[in-house]
């Protein structure tokens, strides 16, 4: 059965019984001729096609491919409303359920009461509850408190009051019934939200700089290029159909808070000598099994050009990326088989038409990208960043912060890349009040070193190819080692990240965490199997102070069981503390550190 994922989960799709074998092809001819285009291609070992459309041809190479050509995953929702919410849970088609639902947010989510051991042995009917994940995508949007309400009110009423934010800037609900999806859309509408290709073969929803056009220090408001992106593409049918997911971010500030290393296609805000304020091009990062770190194409990008390389990038990945295998098909394979300057020269002969000016590299970042705490901005005001517990917002959370933001005078609130928010507008005399209604309701903008920067992706509450509780676990451990290293926290100048990962995908990005934990089944000593996490020390990505990213390393042999999480952490984090040198930083120690030091 083949497997297909998300942004920050993974599910499994079912083909459909009778696909057809005309794909959904560009609207535009190739710019190239027949020779340009297969000169494109790199020939597999195996000599065999790699399902990139320009050189292959269009027709599938496998049923995940077959699903997509026999019908556009736009087109569900028409049956969505008209026929399966009337219907019930037992009217839906496999192809849709288990395929095409994704293009609109929603996948089956896990049946209570079924532990990670049997997560490999099950079929995905098996593990499914008649249930739904729905992810709302916000695009770094500033959410109203009327938003706030929408989204808090949705998650009381229809998904038990649940809600998390993702590492995506996401909302996620579970619970959801098909009955309810229709008016749940309705409610979005009317605050500009939506659900729409935020999963599936598409591209997902937006990382944007949740200070865009606020912060005192900005180079750049990114929140133009993200308006006009949308306006003219978000649900264009002609990019419903993409090898796999594809992820944008987009910032203008000097923190570079979007996380653009391991994004698809990530627009950093930097001034070009000559022509001022824009943008730097990176493509082609991202994480999973095989993580990839994206690289610069040394392009500079007007503002008045991005949403044009935007699409010119998504189109190349859909164009020359490859299909036939689901394990190959994001664009950092093909970034790595052409290279930054073959991929510049295709993007600007084929797509674009016109070449791009050099640009220089952005600079180090500067100040914390997480934006927690009270900081200036241009109008006079200030915004205030918040932490979570591991993205947890429902029960009413969200309503709450809507009365705050009101109550204060502040104007609305953004969600981080961090499963965290922040709130803009802030009159300088509300300050106060605010720090004390978001201590109250579990938001703290002085947080310890441990709860500022734990994050956790669904896990085995929720999610069907998790073997590991996350949240819980994330949030216990968090709990444990503010008691247990109050002597040391204020030896701690900057924060350890802690990242919870449910299964060997990457949605909670333990590969670019201080500590990255990727969940599986470890056998102890005495050979009990239990839920654990083999562990990943030392990834960073933009950073003060950090020269280049870097990707956590994995310790042979070294996993430990989620019991026994709390007392890891706690026994590295002393090391880190007696044996770094003066102003190093966990990752950089971590890295230059003895095994034994890390176990």
């Amino acid at each position: 059965m083949p497997r297909v994922d998300n942004a920050e989960t993974t599910v499994t799709a079912e083909p459909t019984a009778t696909a057809t074998t005309t794909a959904t092809t560009a609207t535009e001819p190739a710019a190239s001729s027949a020779q340009t285009a297969s000169a494109r291609a790199r020939p597999s070992r195996s000599g065999k096609p790699q399902g990139q459309w320009k050189v292959d041809g269009t027709a599938p190479l496998n049923a995940n491919e077959e699903l997509k050509a026999a019908d556009n995953g736009l087109n569900v929702r028409e049956r969505i409303e008209r026929i399966y919410a009337p219907g019930g849970f037992d009217s839906i088609p496999d192809d849709d359920l288990h395929g095409r639902f994704r293009w609109w947010g929603l996948y089956t989510q896990r049946k209570p009461g079924i532990d990670g051991g049997r997560t490999a042995q099950l079929e995905p009917h098996e593990l499914e509850d008649r249930y739904f994940m729905m992810r709302v995508r916000t695009d770094g949007a500033a959410l109203s408190p009327q938003a706030l309400r929408v989204l808090g009110t949705i998650s009381t009423e229809f998904a038990r009051g649940s809600a998390d934010i993702s590492d995506r800037q996401n909302i996620q609900y579970h619970w959801v019934g098909i009955e309810d999806v229709p008016e749940i859309w309705r409610r979005l509408a009317t605050v500009d939200l939506e659900s729409t290709t935020a999963c599936g073969d598409t591209p997902r929803g937006f990382l944007g700089s949740p200070v865009a056009g606020i912060a005192a220090d900005e180079i750049i408001d990114p929140t133009p290029v993200i308006t006009e992106i949308k306006r003219r593409y978000l649900g264009d049918p002609d990019l419903a159909n993409l090898p796999r997911k594809f992820k944008t971010a987009v910032t203008g500030h000097p923190s570079q808070d979007v996380v653009h290393e391991i994004n698809d296609i990530s627009l950093v805000g930097v001034v070009h000598p000559e022509l001022g304020p824009g943008y730097d091009l990176w493509v082609g990062g991202a994480l999973s099994t095989t993580p990839r770190l994206a690289e610069r194409l040394g392009a500079f990008v007007r503002e008045d050009q991005a949403a044009d390389v935007w699409h010119g990038v998504v189109r190349i990945f859909r164009d020359y990326g490859y299909r036939r295998l689901r394990n190959k098909a994001r664009l950092k394979f093909l970034l790595a088989a052409w290279g930054p300057e073959k991929f510049r020269e295709v993007l600007e002969s084929e797509y674009l038409g016109y070449s791009l000016a050099d640009g220089p590299a952005a600079g180090a970042p500067v100040g914390p990208a997480d934006h927690v705490g009270v900081h200036p901005q241009k109008d006079g005001r200030v915004y205030v960043g918040a932490t979570t517990t591991v993205g947890r917002v429902g029960g009413g959370l969200l309503s709450a912060l809507a009365d705050l933001v009101e109550t204060v005078g502040a104007e609305a609130v953004r969600l981080t890349p961090f499963q965290s928010v922040v709130v803009l507008g802030v009159p300088t005399d509300g300050v106060d009040e605010l720090l004390t209604g978001l201590d109250q309701l579990g938001l703290s903008t002085r947080p310890s070193p441990f709860r500022r920067s734990t994050m956790a992706c669904t896990g085995l509450e929720f999610c069907k190819l998790a073997i590991v509780d996350t949240k819980d676990t994330a949030a216990h451990t968090i709990s444990v080692l503010e008691d247990r290293l109050r002597d040391i926290t204020p030896q701690l100048e900057d924060s350890i990240s802690l990242h919870v990962n449910g299964c060997p995908n990457s949605c909670a990005r333990i590969q670019t965490a201080d500590i990255g934990l990727k969940g599986q089944i470890v056998t102890t000593e005495e050979g009990e199997q239990l839920p654990g996490f083999q562990v990943h020390l030392g990834g960073s990505l933009a950073a003060p102070g950090l020269e280049q990213p870097q990707l956590g390393r994995t310790l042979r042999q070294h996993k430990v069981a989620a019991r026994d999480l709390p007392d890891y952490v706690e026994r590295v984090v002393r090391r880190f503390v007696v044996s770094r040198a003066p102003g190093e930083s966990f990752a950089v120690w971590a890295h230059r550190a003895e095994d034994e030091e890390l176990r």
